[in-house]
């Protein structure tokens, strides 16, 4: 099992960057497909990106194709979502989550351990 915690999230101008990180805790993170939801207010949790535990294949929403990129420091137990060219559709809590599992899900009811989330604001 692994504890997540979510940082960097805050708020910028539309057209902005940021990069949120997810420290894990615990000796499996590497055995972990992690992924990245986000929730906006009064809207259901939904899926923005995911990676793989060998960092071989990673999945987007196409909502943030070519504009957010995840990766991965298996050394560092850390996930990151770099945020380019931010809209205010973005604002939402973004949560990371983990997977023991070999494969990338896309669903956060196949994700078992979830981090606290971190909110961003994006403001035009």
């Amino acid at each position: 099992q692994v504890q997540l915690v979510e940082s960097g999230g805050g708020m910028v101008q539309a057209g902005g960057s940021l990069r949120l990180s997810c420290a894990a805790s615990g000796r499996t993170f590497s055995s972990n497909a992690m992924g990245w939801f986000r929730q906006a207010p009064g809207k259901e949790r939904v899926f923005v990106a995911a990676i793989s535990r060998n960092l071989i294949t990673k999945v987007y929403a196409d909502s943030v194709k070519g504009r957010f990129t995840i990766s991965r420091d298996n050394a560092k137990n850390t996930v990151y979502l770099q945020m380019n060219s931010l809209k205010p559709e973005d604002t939402a809590v973004y949560y990371c989550a983990a997977d023991n599992s070999y494969y990338v899900p896309r669903t956060d009811y196949e994700y078992d351990t979830w981090g606290q989330g971190t909110q961003v604001t994006v403001f035009s």
